[in-house]
């Protein structure tokens, strides 16, 4: 079984704690290695909504890139992203990288842009995978950080799962 590496960036600002947790444990049942950034509180960017919490994981996974987004949108959908009442985002799971796949995949762009836009992704990124290339900017993602001016103000959370702090 051949294995892929992946990142993925989680957010949510409904309920917040809850949605992660259970967006956490619904990905464990099929990505293997899960390795977590610190949770991050921000504000939103682009939608009006109260803050988030965003982090982002590393795994290995043995599915297609179609099967992993089919399964992601899947867990949106379980934790309420597309109830047609919702008030705010409850979960929101993005491919950021599928091993160094570059380009448009049936609709989806990889590496994902926000890595470069947002510090919600890029700073976690930064500390999980600090020497990780980016696949198409070809710069590990501590040297993007740290030459990166995005104007978003970000504080660390306490957020543990399993009974492991991801936020020290």
């Amino acid at each position: 079984m051949s294995l892929t590496p992946i990142l993925l960036g989680l957010g949510s600002n409904v309920e917040r704690e809850a949605h992660l947790t259970a967006g956490l444990e619904a990905l464990a049942q099929f990505l293997h290695n899960i390795e977590c950034s610190p949770v991050f509180e921000s504000a939103p960017v682009g939608i009006k909504s109260g803050p988030f919490f965003n982090f982002v994981l590393l795994a290995e996974t043995d599915l297609s890139l179609h099967e992993l987004d089919r399964r992601l949108k899947h867990i949106e959908a379980d934790n309420g992203r597309y109830a047609p009442n919702r008030k705010g985002l409850p979960l929101d799971i993005d491919v950021l990288t599928y091993g160094d796949q570059v380009g448009d995949f049936d609709g989806l762009i990889l590496p994902r842009a926000e890595i470069l836009k947002n510090a919600f992704v890029l700073w976690p990124l930064a500390l999980l995978v600090p020497e990780r290339l980016h696949p198409s900017v070809r710069k590990p993602y501590a040297e993007l950080w740290r030459d990166a001016q995005i104007d978003q103000v970000l504080a660390p959370v306490p957020f543990q799962w399993r009974g492991q702090q991801l936020t020290p």
